[in-house]
């Protein structure tokens, strides 16, 4: 076992080489639970029960509380937000069963990340890896924190619209922060919080569902007189319809990322999307139900936190539970979401397509730090902005694209190896349907905010020419390889950090 004197002794140019995907199994890979492997490697430590909290907790977080204002918007009506919020979650389970063999397949680390690669090469893998390094992961948490800061101070300023922007953008930093410290701390600590907020945020919603029945039970039927009036049935806005409920399922496919820390992936991968993935989308169209039965469209649109003015209709003087629900539903949901995004950055380093320091592992928690202070750092200057719907539609963009990839990635990979061991293997209906849809939600936002999405796709053209310069190109500059040197020397001595050790 390595001592911290020894990572202080160690120069970046004697590191050993990182393992590959191959190279990580262990006991644990036939349903251990990794303790008796040896060696500085992440661990086995996640089972059924905290596969399911991973994507539940994930997928709960701040879509439910804000995304309503966002579907009604581009809809137009609330019969047709109740069918992009059911559609959606069909969409959802259909994808998540796509990564369901995609996972036991290519059962590494990484998802997407690890998809592309096998299928399109490294390019495609970094593109992918560099989009969710400046957008999609430190972005959507950074949603996620915000909600969090929102709610739980609108209390304090019930007088407002809305907080001040400034003390919901400090809230948000030190909840990135104290989160991001968690993960490091321990694996354990980090789930753990995991299972007890999802708790928290599965009775929030509950208790709007039981509301929201009880208000239609006493007759309470006028919001539901009209249901399509005011649809608009421009496809472009269908599109930026489906993009803000997605944001509310996403993270279905955030489990892929952390297989190798799975126990017995090969059964409990499937399982905790088949579990999770129709739990939620009934839970979230009966929450839609809910609010719609005691709010007005006007109400919602006007509405920045649509569970506190639901709250405040239905719930009287137990009004300050809502907010607290919401905050612990996000506080979960972010939680989770730093820990199953860093690993895709590790994993990225170990491949040799990020700088070497974020595959270090701390040699006393068995976690990847450098990695989750990265993120942490990325997610807290996102802050920068606060319009939450405008970072939704760049995640949406962004991840519909890539994740249009991977299901492409299944389909080639059914053509060119057909034989190839799949423990799971879905219906070839499902990965073209979905195929199909991603391609929709790709294209036809372009046509309806070419300025907005612009942005999305200059960053992911931006990304050539950074792997030309640093992954790909051999002869790189003297000063470059001094510097990533010294960055990954300083941060072995400051996070206890090595490279994962192989297997004997």
């Amino acid at each position: 076992m390595a001592t911290a004197q020894d990572v202080a002794a160690t120069p970046p140019a004697e590191l050993e080489p990182l393992a590959t995907s191959s190279q990580t199994g262990s006991k644990g890979d036939e349903g251990g639970d990794g303790e008796g492997t040896s060696g500085v490697k992440l661990k086995k430590e996640l089972g059924l029960t905290e596969g399911i909290a991973i994507i539940v907790g994930i997928i709960v977080g701040s879509g439910i509380f804000v995304s309503p204002k966002g579907v009604l918007e581009y809809s137009g009506s609330i019969g047709v937000a109740l069918i992009v919020w059911g559609v959606s979650g069909l969409l959802s389970t259909v994808g998540a069963l796509c990564y369901a063999e995609l996972g036991t397949m290519i059962p590494r680390s990484g998802g997407d990340y690890a998809y592309i690669h096998e299928a399109f090469g490294p390019l495609m893998a970094f593109l992918y890896l560099w989009v969710a390094l400046v957008i999609i992961m430190p972005t959507g948490n950074t949603v996620i924190a915000l909600t969090f800061a929102n709610y739980i101070l609108q209390p304090l300023f019930s007088d407002c619209d809305a907080p001040p922007d400034i003390p919901v953008r400090l809230l948000a930093a030190v909840v990135i922060c104290f989160l991001t410290w968690v993960n490091c701390s321990n694996v354990k600590w980090a789930t753990k919080v995991q299972d007890i907020f999802t708790g928290a945020k599965l009775l929030a919603l509950v208790i709007i569902v039981a509301a929201g029945v009880y208000h239609l039970a006493t007759g309470n039927l006028d919001n539901y007189q009209k249901p399509f009036e005011g649809t608009n049935w421009e496809p472009a806005a269908f599109a930026t319809a489906f993009y803000q409920g997605l944001f509310s399922f996403a993270g279905w496919n955030y489990l892929n990322f952390v297989v190798e820390e799975l126990k017995d992936p090969y059964k409990n991968l499937p399982r905790a999307i088949m579990i999770s993935m129709p739990t939620v989308t009934i839970i979230y169209f009966l929450a839609n139900v809910a609010y719609f039965s005691v709010l007005t469209r006007t109400e919602v649109l006007s509405s920045n936190a649509v569970a506190v003015s639901f709250g405040n209709r239905m719930l009287g003087v137990m009004n300050w539970t809502m907010p607290f629900f919401v905050a612990c539903s996000t506080f979960g949901s972010l939680n989770g979401g730093i820990f199953a995004s860093s690993r895709l950055f590790f994993v990225g380093a170990r491949e040799g397509h990020l700088p070497q320091v974020l595959s270090l592992i701390n040699i006393n928690n068995f976690t990847p730090v450098p990695s989750l202070v990265f993120l942490g750092f990325m997610t807290v200057f996102m802050l920068i902005t606060s319009d939450m719907h405008i970072l939704i539609n760049y995640i949406s963009f962004s991840e519909s694209l890539f994740i249009l990839m991977s299901i492409a990635a299944l389909l080639w990979l059914r053509y060119k190896e057909p034989n190839r061991h799949r423990p799971i293997k879905v219906w070839l209906g499902f990965p073209i349907l979905f195929f199909v849809i991603c391609l929709f939600l790709v294209v036809l936002p372009i046509i309806q905010r070419p300025i907005e999405l612009g942005v999305a796709i200059g960053v992911i053209i931006i990304g050539i020419p950074v792997y030309y310069f640093a992954i790909y190109r051999e002869d790189k500059p003297k000063w470059f390889i001094r510097f990533t040197e010294k960055v990954t020397f300083t941060t072995q001595i400051l996070c206890a950090g090595v490279p994962e050790e192989k297997d004997e």
